[in-house]
């Protein structure tokens, strides 16, 4: 009687996949992934409502940065025996508590909690069903100006585009003082003699660790594609330029800025000024040394140790500043989409045009006919616009059209970049914001389902279902052009042809080139 149990066992054990193929066949449910071990552990996910996507959430890619590890670059993390649950985010990086402004409803915005020093984590959404499918890779990089973000917004959910074939990583680092923090004392303890930059060391650990990792999750580690907004798509600019990147990816997509010209919002700085600024932050903190600061609570640093903290020259992760690497063509070559919106702005009141073209006078002297043809000024609301266009220029678009240009030189890098002009269709307290910055990244997402209070219209799923389209093609080939697409050109600076993004999407010359090529001019004497 046992040795019939036995056979009968086996015989279901046998039977198993026979039926599990079988229902996938007859009711078209693909099953994906549930479970994946990584090289610290093993980790089990949580599948959507259909089965055919699998989200593992919170997989630590580092050892939490806390304690003698505040400050340095991101170190392995701590393998687990058993099953690892990754069903929920892991805690956002120290920031202030995301309270929504502008038109950056809770969408937009991180959750209020958890929020840690302890944050890296990452993300990741497959619809593999086994993880020998070599599928192309997308790692995700939040914006939030190098102070704030993370990647549990709702609008960085990857299951859509997990659905269209690619493996979804989103990825976690360290935001303002604990991610770009200068000090003498940081840079002398450091092997490399370096210090600042943990943010861009976090995204680079994320990147090894996919390397390592993502084949597990039916992932292809050599297709990979980085992509980031805001300062994320500063931070996919850096990691073209760096050394330390090299290798780590074939593809970047870099949304709204780069940081190949002067920045007025982040200004770029030397190892040395950075020092003396960390220095005289720390004393106003009450800190005398190093070992005070890390002492202190998370809070505390956090109010006390102000600054502007972004990426700088640290002659480590970034040798010399981005500018002059692209200078020498030293990045990395990797094929590029890059591109901007139309009305990305953050001007909080708008001079009319009197005072307007006072300001415009001072500043361009015997230029400023020529400016003005750019950006006129007939009556107080083409004033306005012409600021919103300076703004979203100096900001965004002219970084971005600079690379553009940069990057048309190379025939082993092809670049294909965009104008997304979609006013997104608002209440009346915010259709005033129209293609403002972030809009896109919802429709590249193709879940518009997290926009809030929005009368969307067909043509904005359409639209969703194009731009993910063409995101997705160009993760798996380098080309974002398919079936059924408008032809999305290769951008040069012959006919400076674009793709830009609206109720009818097509190719045209560079919106506002004239006022561009102006401000690109001055911008680099």
């Amino acid at each position: 009687m046992k040795k019939q149990i036995k056979l009968a066992f086996c015989a279901v054990l046998l039977a198993a996949p026979i039926f599990l193929y079988s229902f996938v066949v007859k009711t078209g449910r693909l099953v994906s992934l549930s479970v994946a071990q990584t090289d610290a552990g093993t980790v089990s996910g949580v599948k959507n409502s259909t089965g055919d996507i699998t989200a593992f959430k919170g997989i630590p890619f580092a050892a939490p940065p806390v304690g003698d590890l505040r400050w340095k670059a991101p170190q392995p993390a701590k393998h687990w025996a058993g099953v690892r649950k990754c069903d929920a985010f892991g805690p956002s990086p120290m920031q202030a508590k995301p309270t929504p402004f502008m038109v950056y409803t809770a969408e937009f915005l991180i959750p209020e909690k958890p929020i840690s020093e302890d944050c890296l984590y990452l993300n990741v959404w497959t619809g593999a069903k086994s993880k020998t499918e070599k599928r192309a890779v997308f790692v995700y990089i939040y914006g939030g100006g190098f102070t704030s973000g993370g990647s549990a917004c709702d609008i960085y959910n990857g299951e859509a585009l997990a659905k269209k074939g690619v493996v979804f990583v989103s990825v976690n680092y360290r935001v303002g003082v604990f991610g770009f923090f200068v000090h003498p004392e940081l840079t002398k303890e450091s092997p490399e003699k370096a210090s600042g930059n943990y943010g861009l060391l976090d995204q680079i650990a994320a990147l090894k660790w996919v390397k390592k990792n993502i084949a597990a999750f039916g992932g292809d580690p050599g297709n990979v594609t980085i992509c980031g907004q805001s300062a994320g798509s500063m931070s996919v600019n850096a990691l073209v330029a760096s050394p330390q990147a090299k290798g780590l990816f074939k593809k970047a997509i870099a949304e709204s800025g780069s940081l190949t010209i002067k920045n007025p919002v982040l200004p770029a700085t030397t190892l040395q000024v950075a020092e003396e600024q960390g220095v005289k932050s720390a004393e106003k903190a009450g800190a005398r040394s190093l070992a005070d600061l890390r002492a202190m609570p998370a809070e505390d640093v956090m109010k006390k140790v102000q600054g502007r903290y972004s990426p700088i020259v640290d002659g480590y992760v970034l040798p010399e500043s981005i500018p002059d690497i692209f200078a020498a063509n030293k990045q990395n070559h990797v094929s590029l989409i890059t591109g901007w919106n139309a009305d990305e702005s953050f001007i909080a009141g708008f001079k009319n045009k009197e005072d307007y073209k006072k300001q415009v006078e001072q500043q361009y002297g015997a230029d400023a006919a020529e400016f003005l043809k750019y950006f006129p000024a007939e009556t107080d609301e083409q004033a306005a616009r012409s600021q919103v266009e300076i703004s979203r220029n100096q900001i965004f678009a002219l970084s971005g059209y600079n690379w553009a240009n940069i990057q048309s030189q190379y025939s082993d890098s092809p670049v294909y970049v965009y104008n997304f002009n979609r006013k997104v269709p608002a209440t009346a307290e915010y259709v005033k914001f129209g293609a403002f910055h972030t809009a896109e990244v919802p429709y590249i997402m193709n879940d518009l389902k997290f926009l809030k209070n929005r009368p969307l219209e067909k043509a904005d799923y359409e639209l969703a279902d194009m731009m993910s389209d063409y995101w997705v093609n160009f993760i798996k080939t380098g080309n974002p052009n398919g079936k059924g697409l408008p032809q999305w050109p290769k951008y040069n600076t012959t006919a400076y042809q674009v793709m830009v993004f609206d109720v009818n999407s097509k190719a045209e010359q560079v919106p506002g080139k004239g006022g561009l090529d102006f401000m690109l001019a001055k911008a680099q004497k």
